[in-house]
């Protein structure tokens, strides 16, 4: 046996929830490109949980149970209202997630049924959670989800406590559709190994978030963003990259281990950060962002990937920067539970290998003639 850095190139699961093939990204054999254009997250989380796309009675009855499950349960926002002020936001929702799981009367029912009323609350509880620390540390008081609303317009709304604009929760849902699935991504398959145990839902999607923590997986839009207020503006641009690029240190948000000819969500990300500054009559953001990317392309080839223009997106919707991966999540558990229901439909343990490269013929001394 021979070990694989990272995994990489390793085919460990089947699965028909998503694919790339060929620098294409399709959800259930839909094309993300006609997916971003046409479809609300909703009908994306239709079509990662069960298959298909709704009929508007079954859309309408995902989003009615959706709305009905997105209120948390009090013991959790009285939790982390005893949460450190500076507490990673991260932190905060993999152990908000984790306690959820404590006044879930269905948490260890391993039925079909039970997990996919429970991966409905989690979808739904998920913004909630955000939005209501996001408050709570700032001294405001939750605000309730909006009975009627999509999840974009409700987090917006308990964010901010003001109903988003339509182009604003336009941005927020596409960029939930580009982030829902990603084949088998790192958090991802942190989630379907702890289910592989048999362990509950809770606890697979709790590990996939602690996944999604770290600055290479969910964390790199935020990085991007404090590239961009490093640079501060864009005259600075040129000597900043050529500085980086000759040190050979990375520049978050470019290039992609899957894809090697551009990331195809980056694209409609860059037209929402576009619409999102016109409108806020600030594209300092987005031309920054379109001069780095044609200058790293022309010098190295590199092309942006989905967090590069996220970051901007987000900014100019008045998002705080450390909740950028949380969002993320919102958008990334429709998948991760998607993944989960599969593994449970056709379970083995995901139990590999490795090479080992320690000391051999070891013997044992007596703790005196050591």
């Amino acid at each position: 046996m021979t070990a694989t850095k990272g995994l990489e190139g390793i085919v460990a699961a089947t699965t028909s929830v998503s694919s790339i093939v060929d620098g294409v990204l399709t959800y259930r054999g839909y094309d993300i490109d006609d997916l971003a254009e046409n479809a609300t997250f909703e009908e994306v989380i239709y079509l990662l949980w069960y298959g298909k796309l709704p009929s508007q009675a079954e859309l309408t009855g995902l989003r009615t149970e959706l709305n009905a499950s997105a209120a948390v349960p009090d013991p959790v926002i009285d939790i982390m209202r005893h949460f450190p002020e500076r507490a990673h936001s991260m932190s905060v929702l993999r152990t908000a997630v984790s306690s959820l799981a404590l006044y879930d009367p269905e948490a260890d029912d391993m039925s079909k049924e039970a997990n996919l009323r429970k991966a409905v609350r989690l979808q739904a509880q998920i913004p909630t959670l955000i939005a209501a620390y996001a408050r709570i540390r700032e001294g405001k008081s939750p605000i309730s989800p909006k009975e009627g609303a999509s999840i974009a317009e409700n987090f917006l709304y308990m964010l901010n406590g003001t109903e988003p604009k339509p182009v604003e929760a336009k941005a927020l849902d596409k960029a939930l559709v580009l982030h829902a699935d990603h084949e088998l991504n790192a958090s991802t398959f942190a989630g379907r190994v702890t289910v592989a145990t048999l362990s509950d839902i809770y606890s697979g999607v709790t590990s996939a978030i602690g996944a999604l923590k770290g600055p290479l997986h969910g964390g790199a839009n935020e990085a991007v963003m404090n590239m961009l207020e490093e640079i501060g503006s864009a005259e600075n641009i040129d000597t900043y990259v050529r500085s980086k690029l000759d040190r050979r240190e990375k520049l978050m948000g470019f290039g992609h281990r899957v894809y090697k000819s551009g990331d195809p969500r980056a694209k409609h990300l860059q037209r929402m950060s576009y619409e999102l500054g016109k409108l806020n009559g600030n594209l300092k953001w987005y031309e920054m962002s379109v001069k780095i990317e044609g200058l790293v392309t022309g010098l190295k080839g590199l092309k942006p990937n989905v967090d590069f223009y996220s970051a901007s997106v987000y900014t100019t919707l008045g998002i705080p920067r450390d909740l950028f991966t949380p969002i993320f999540a919102i958008s990334r558990c429709s998948g991760w539970t998607a993944h989960i229901l599969e593994q449970y439909e056709n379970n083995r343990i995901i139990r590999p290998r490795a090479e080992y490269v320690g000391q051999s013929d070891q013997k044992y001394i007596p703790v005196d003639f050591r």
